[in-house]
C-alpha cells in the first residue's frame, strides 16, 4: 500500500509546481500587459497637460519594477507654461507603486534641476534626495506628501542663494477643507537677498487649514483672495535657541489684504533677542529691552497679534503695513 501512497503524493507535488508555474506565468503576462499600457498611455497623457497649458516632456518612458512594483522610469524631465514663460528641467523620474497596494505612489527625481523664466535670471537647483509620495482617492487624493534633503538654490554663475538641509510639506483633504503641514531644517538664506543681514540657521514648522481648500484647489488654485484659514501652529525658530508661535483665524480679502487675529507666543525671549539682535545691530538696544520685557511674564509670554485690512499691531505696538498678496 506504500507504493501507491507514493505516486499519489507525487502527483499532488507535480499538479501543484505545475500550479504555480501557470500562476507565475499569468502574473508575469498580467504584469508586462500593464507595463506596456502604462508606456502606451503616457504620451497621449502628456498631450492632454499640453491642452490645458503644461507642456511636459518623459525623454524614453519605460515601465520598471517586475516583479513586486511597477512604475513609470523616465531619463530625463521638462515642465513648460508657455503662458507663464516658465520652464523646468530636471534629470532622471523614477516613479513606482506595489502591486498588493496599487493606490499609494512614490516617485524621485535625480538633481540638478533648471528653472527659467522671462522675469528672472534662470536658477539652478540641487538637492541629494527628493521623493514624493501619493495615495489616490476621488475627487483628490487621500495625501500628497513631499520630502527633500540637501536643498540647494543658486544663479547660473555659481552664486549660492538658499539651501536647507531638510524639507518636508504635506497636503490632505479634510471634509471641504484643505490640511497642509510643512517641516524644514538648517534654513540658510544669502546675506544679498536680505539687504545684506547674516541670518542664523532657521527652522520651523506650519500645521494650518484652509477653509474650502478643495474647491480652492478644483478651480486651479490661482491665489488666496477671498479665502480663509486656520494657523494651528506655525513655528520659526532662530539659531539654537529661541523661537516665534502663531496660532489663529486669518483671512484674505478681495484686495490681496490680509486680516488676522493671531497669538505670539516667544520661547525664550532673552535668547531670541540675541539671535535678532545680531540680525539688526541698528535695533539692538531696543530689541534686548523689549525682550527683556516679556521675559518677565514667563519663559514662554503670549501677546495678541492683529492684522486689519494689511495693518499689522503687536499689543499696543503698531508694527506696519504688510503689502497685498499677489
Amino acid at each position: 500500500m506504500q507504493e501507491p501512497n507514493n505516486r499519489r503524493a507525487s502527483r499532488r507535488i507535480l499538479w501543484l509546481g505545475i500550479g504555480v508555474l501557470v500562476a507565475i506565468g499569468l502574473y508575469t503576462a498580467g504584469w508586462f500587459w500593464l507595463a506596456n499600457k502604462i508606456e502606451s498611455e503616457t504620451l497621449p497623457a502628456l498631450a492632454t497637460l499640453e491642452k490645458q497649458g503644461i507642456k511636459v516632456e518623459c525623454t524614453n518612458p519605460v515601465a520598471r519594477g517586475y516583479p513586486f512594483r511597477i512604475g513609470l522610469y523616465c531619463d530625463r524631465v521638462t515642465a513648460e507654461q508657455p503662458e507663464a514663460a516658465v520652464t523646468v528641467s530636471a534629470g532622471a523620474f523614477r516613479s513606482a507603486g506595489q502591486i498588493y497596494d496599487p493606490f499609494r505612489i512614490v516617485a524621485e527625481l535625480d538633481a540638478p534641476a533648471t528653472v527659467s523664466t522671462a522675469a528672472a535670471d534662470p536658477l539652478t537647483l540641487d538637492w541629494k534626495r527628493l521623493r514624493a509620495s501619493v495615495r489616490l482617492a476621488q475627487p483628490l487624493p487621500e495625501r500628497i506628501s513631499l520630502e527633500g534633503w540637501g536643498l540647494k538654490a543658486s544663479r547660473q554663475d555659481g552664486a549660492h542663494l538658499v539651501s536647507a538641509s531638510s524639507f518636508e510639506g504635506h497636503m490632505r483633504p479634510n471634509g471641504a477643507d484643505l490640511d497642509l503641514a510643512t517641516r524644514f531644517e538648517g534654513l540658510a538664506i544669502d546675506p544679498a537677498l536680505v539687504e545684506g543681514r547674516k541670518l542664523p540657521p532657521l527652522a520651523g514648522e506650519a500645521d494650518l487649514s484652509l477653509k474650502d481648500g478643495v474647491q480652492f484647489l478644483g478651480k486651479g488654485a490661482d491665489d488666496l483672495r477671498g479665502r480663509s484659514g486656520q494657523l494651528r501652529e506655525v513655528t520659526l525658530r532662530l539659531g539654537e535657541k529661541g523661537a516665534l508661535k502663531l496660532s489663529g483665524p486669518f483671512s484674505v480679502d478681495q484686495d490681496g489684504l490680509i486680516d488676522a487675529d493671531l497669538q505670539v507666543a516667544v520661547t525664550d525671549p532673552l535668547e531670541l533677542a540675541s539671535s535678532l539682535a545680531e540680525v539688526f545691530p541698528e535695533q539692538a538696544d531696543k530689541i534686548r529691552q523689549g525682550f527683556a520685557g516679556l521675559a518677565f511674564l514667563g519663559s514662554s509670554p503670549k501677546v495678541p497679534l492683529r492684522i486689519a485690512k494689511g495693518t499689522a499691531t503687536l499689543g499696543f505696538i503698531p508694527l506696519g503695513t504688510l503689502p497685498p498678496l499677489m
